[in-house]
């Protein structure tokens, strides 16, 4: 058990219990961290309608606790999204994706009220980079990627022996200079063949819980 994760989500489900009504509909997205979040969600279920999954590894554990999943396309508002990261600065600028389940993510995060962001200390860097950049392509547009992808600087590495959710691949990036978040997330989704990367920087956490004592402010 890691103490740092469970304490994170157990702090998030304290911060969303006083928030959350009958009708309320849950984002929830993807990794271990997260898996923690949801045994801790499974004793709030009766306070809340449902969720909305962002992978189908956390569908399976949502649904196994008996909590009822929605489509996206179904819902009208989502009250909280909470997710994980591999890496967050200080601005709370993140880079996530090591699930292979980022383009979801940060469509279920954009499309919800609040995202709260859940993580153990070791996730916490100055500067976003370390992490290989997950980019999930279209298969057939790959190489194309991969070649503009090394224009910017980058080193592609395609992941061997793993498809998205949506039947796509991704390409791990090592040797980028993450100086401006914001502006590289859209320069690489920008090329054609690329669904999205995993700098959600233009869709950051309104909150980010930190396992272990520290927390950031809204």
């Amino acid at each position: 058990m890691n103490n740092s994760k469970l304490n994170a989500s157990v702090e998030a489900c304290e911060y969303i219990k006083s928030k959350i009504e009958p009708e309320s509909i849950i984002g929830i997205g993807t990794g271990s961290t997260v898996n923690y979040f949801i045994d801790e969600l499974a004793k709030l279920k009766h306070l809340f309608k449902g969720a909305v999954s962002s992978s189908e590894d956390s569908t399976l554990l949502l649904t196994k606790y008996g909590i009822e999943i929605f489509e996206l396309n179904d819902v009208n508002e989502i009250l909280f999204y909470v997710d994980g990261a591999d890496e967050v600065d200080p601005s709370y600028n993140l880079i996530k994706g090591g699930g292979g389940a980022h383009t979801m993510e940060k469509i279920v995060a954009s499309a919800s009220n609040e995202f709260v962001c859940i993580v153990d200390p070791s996730k916490l860097v100055d500067k976003l980079g370390a992490f290989p950049l997950p980019v999930e392509v279209l298969i057939k547009s790959r190489s194309f990627v991969a070649r503009e992808i090394v224009k910017l600087g980058g080193v592609p590495k395609l992941r061997v022996n793993f498809i998205t959710d949506q039947g796509n691949h991704i390409l791990d990036i090592k040797g980028l200079n993450i100086a401006n978040p914001e502006d590289l997330e859209k320069k690489i989704n920008l090329i054609p063949g690329v669904l999205d990367n995993g700098i959600f920087a233009n869709c950051k956490p309104n909150k980010v819980i930190v396992g272990g004592g520290a927390k950031g402010a809204d």
